[in-house]
């Protein structure tokens, strides 16, 4: 492999790099934590935990852990990572720490903590102090800040010629220089590669000789490029919906979203034709579905959450179908589905674009999507509605809008990782956001460290779907027990 593709997190110390994102809004977590942490530049030394501001919420403690802003710069600015932990509810049989690498981007791991701790299996809480932080820019991390006013200026990614692509440049620059005036110096600190040092000081603060790690969805990225940086210093790691942070190319990234999307939907339909108790069964579903589609695109579809307000197609396809898909909630779609269809028409008016993910800064110094000019932003969006016909203008593709002119400071490659332990990589067959066939690319770039577990079922998320799924996931962390390579787990009723 040429020296450039090896990881950019080796090279993150050399760099002084400008980040530049497309949207993000300040992320407020509702907790307290416990004063600051004192910490060398190396963010050694124990935390000071304290309990959490978390009312009906007993048991979680909080403390914030202070790194470099730029780990090329020690001596420069800090910010506080905010991190929360549970301790093992068996002391007597606790391995050590876990940490959870939280997905979004933009997702909180000490609201994972505090608020949604049974996301974990019983046999991984009583065996571990369960630990979650919150990436640097999100909640309680120095949260991205940008004027809510220029964030309702954002314009379409729906775009219809040339001046329509200009327009959306020159908002990207106005919107990046106000976030970063509002932010500061971690603005432009904000990617991937800088998040798996903050990972390696919170190993160490934890007292941990080596990293136990559970990362999801948009976390595997940040646990594959650990273990790509810091190999032998991997306990146990569980990669679980994977993110391929090897596609290179934009044509190729939206249509791998897309066909994953488009596959969920598929499977939605092979559901209902076949269960008595699907609210659309004996109906043409997907001729029902476009009609809801053509229903918004005129502003005529009512918004079910907010009666009076029309819903546009976009949140129609990635607010409550895609949702739905997350979930394998198939009996939830087709009854929303049939509530809209039996809904009153609105009269036909304009309707508004739903604001971006709230770390959309840190996908565009990660990811690496070029568009020249609208012939072909156009061209890839015609694509990406041949490949999910019935999922016009996925999130992904407001994503590549978002960071039109945005550099990027850790950009894709492929994973070159050597002498790390086993490691767990795990996905659905059906998975509507991190398809299947990333996993399989995934474990073969890990090389001799990756072992496939494959969920035979659907929905983003599945290591404690069934007992087969859970006491794999189980043993390999407790007692470093590795399934035979290429292990399927049946699916479970959802």
């Amino acid at each position: 492999m040429p020296s450039r593709g090896r990881s950019a997190l080796r090279r993150v110390a050399a760099r002084g790099t400008a980040l530049a994102v497309a949207a993000a809004a300040a992320v407020v977590t509702g907790l307290a934590a416990a004063p600051a942490v004192h910490a060398s530049p190396a963010a050694e030394g124990a935390l000071r935990w304290a309990p959490c501001d978390a009312p009906g919420k007993p048991g979680a403690e909080c403390a914030t852990l202070s790194v470099p802003v730029d780990w090329a710069d020690p001596d420069g600015p800090r910010l506080d990572l905010a991190v929360a932990r549970r301790k093992a509810t068996d002391p007597g049989a606790r391995v050590g720490s876990m940490v959870f690498g939280p997905g979004g981007p933009g997702d909180s791991g000490v609201r994972m903590v505090v608020d949604r701790v049974s996301r974990f299996s019983p046999e991984v809480r009583r065996r571990f102090d369960i630990v979650g932080f919150d990436p640097r820019g999100v909640g309680g991390s120095n949260p991205v800040t940008c004027s809510a006013a220029l964030l309702a200026e954002r314009p379409s990614p729906e775009l219809r010629s040339q001046a329509d692509f200009d327009a959306t440049l020159a908002y990207n620059r106005r919107l990046r220089a106000d976030c970063r005036a509002r932010t500061g110096p971690v603005f432009d600190h904000l990617d991937t590669a800088r998040t798996v040092r903050d990972v390696d000081a919170l190993r160490a603060a934890l007292g941990e000789r080596e990293l136990t790690f559970h990362g999801s969805s948009y976390g595997t990225m940040l646990g594959a490029q650990y273990a790509e940086t810091y190999p032998r210093r991997v306990r146990a790691m569980v990669l679980e919906s994977v993110m391929d942070h090897s596609v290179r190319t934009t044509r190729d990234f939206l249509r791998a979203q897309a066909a994953a999307a488009e596959d969920s939907f598929q499977e939605f339909v092979k559901w209902c034709d076949g269960a008595a108790d699907c609210a659309l069964h004996g109906r043409d579903v997907r001729a029902v579905w476009q009609g809801l589609l053509a229903q918004a695109r005129r502003g005529e579809l009512a918004d079910p959450a907010k009666p009076g307000t029309a819903l546009s197609s976009s949140d129609l396809v990635n607010k409550i179908a895609f949702q739905k898909f997350y979930k394998a909630d198939y009996a939830g779609l087709a009854t929303a589905i049939a509530g809209m269809e039996a809904s009153e028409p609105l009269p036909a008016s304009p309707t508004s674009i739903a604001p971006l993910p709230l770390a959309t800064p840190v996908f565009c110094s990660d990811w690496h999507l070029p568009v020249r000019d609208y012939a072909e932003y156009a061209s890839l969006v015609a694509m990406m509605h041949t490949t999910a016909p019935d999922l016009p203008y996925l999130l992904p593709v407001h994503m590549a809008a978002a960071c039109l002119g945005a550099p990027t400071a850790n950009p894709q490659h492929r994973l070159d990782v050597h002498g790390a332990p086993p490691i767990l990589v795990s996905n659905a067959l059906h998975d509507p956001a991190t398809g299947y066939p990333w996993a399989v690319s995934v474990a073969r770039q890990l090389g001799r460290s990756g072992v496939l577990l494959t969920y035979e079922g659907h929905g983003h998320g599945s290591v404690t779907n069934g007992p087969c799924m859970e006491n794999t996931v189980d043993s390999y962390l407790t007692d470093l027990t590795v399934p035979p390579r290429h292990t399927h787990c049946p699916a479970v009723p959802s």
